[in-house]
């Protein structure tokens, strides 16, 4: 073999060796995508709506059997409480509203509704209760309430069979805002139809004449100026559930 043929050999297998490398890298190339868009598609897939909710709702279930009497969030001395309460969110409290009006609707079955004023309720025995008080946004502030434990409305207005349910609905007049909770957390003894703060009627931006507060769950839940309380074996509709927040939202 001369001296040419040896070169002319050797460009011969450097040229197929770059082609294999080249087969290669572009195989790699197209794995390296697929498998890129493969671990994208599962990480869309895991915060997806429809996972987050399978999680949330797990949680739920979960967390829904610690949930008894028992179950007390810490109390503090009246002396602890803020003076000046944050607001922890005003939809549903538009300003056309007539408090010289209102009645609490108690949407007891269909064609079974009472309607009661505030003097009714406050005809209840009285509960105080001074708790740390934490917005679903990140803050808390211990504050003082007082009302009437749903409990003892609950008794008071018959809703024996009510409370067997698994649900119960509370709606603003304007139906703006809605919530909806399970029943062992609205019969929970810290859980109170509230129409005081600091001692003194509920100021207006607090959801004057009535508005709920329940240490077992964020604020979300504790809806301000209640205008129709109802009753349900399926999930009544919650304003922060349709957005995305879990649906049971207890601490």
């Amino acid at each position: 073999m001369n001296y040419k043929q040896e070169i002319f050999i050797s460009e011969k297998k450097l040229r197929n060796k770059t082609i294999i490398a080249f087969i290669i890298f572009i195989l790699l190339l197209i794995a390296g995508v697929f498998i890129w868009k493969k671990l994208r598609h599962q990480q869309q897939v895991a915060q997806s709506p429809k996972s987050i909710r399978k999680v949330l709702n797990y949680n739920e279930n979960l967390f829904s059997n610690f949930l008894s009497d028992e179950h007390l969030a810490k109390t503090y001395p009246k002396s602890a409480a803020v003076k000046n309460v944050r607001v922890n969110g005003n939809i549903g409290m538009g300003s056309d509203f007539d408090p010289s009006t209102w009645k609490l609707q108690l949407v007891r079955s269909p064609g079974d509704t009472l309607f009661l004023t505030l003097d009714d309720i406050k005809a209840l025995p009285k509960t105080e209760i001074v708790f740390d008080f934490k917005c679903i946004e990140g803050w808390s502030q211990i504050t003082y309430w007082g009302g009437v434990k749903f409990s003892d409305f609950a008794a008071k207005y018959n809703l024996n069979a009510q409370t067997q349910m698994k649900y119960v609905g509370l709606v603003t007049p304007d139906k703006r805002y809605y919530v909806g909770l399970d029943m062992p957390s609205i019969l929970h003894p810290q859980t109170i139809l509230c129409y005081e703060m600091n001692g003194k009627p509920l100021p207006m931006n607090q959801g004057y004449p009535l508005r709920l507060m329940t240490t077992v769950k964020y604020g979300i839940k504790d809806i301000k100026r209640i205008g129709t309380i109802f009753f349900s074996n399926e999930r009544p509709p919650d304003y922060w559930y349709e957005r995305g927040y879990d649906y049971y939202s207890g601490l």
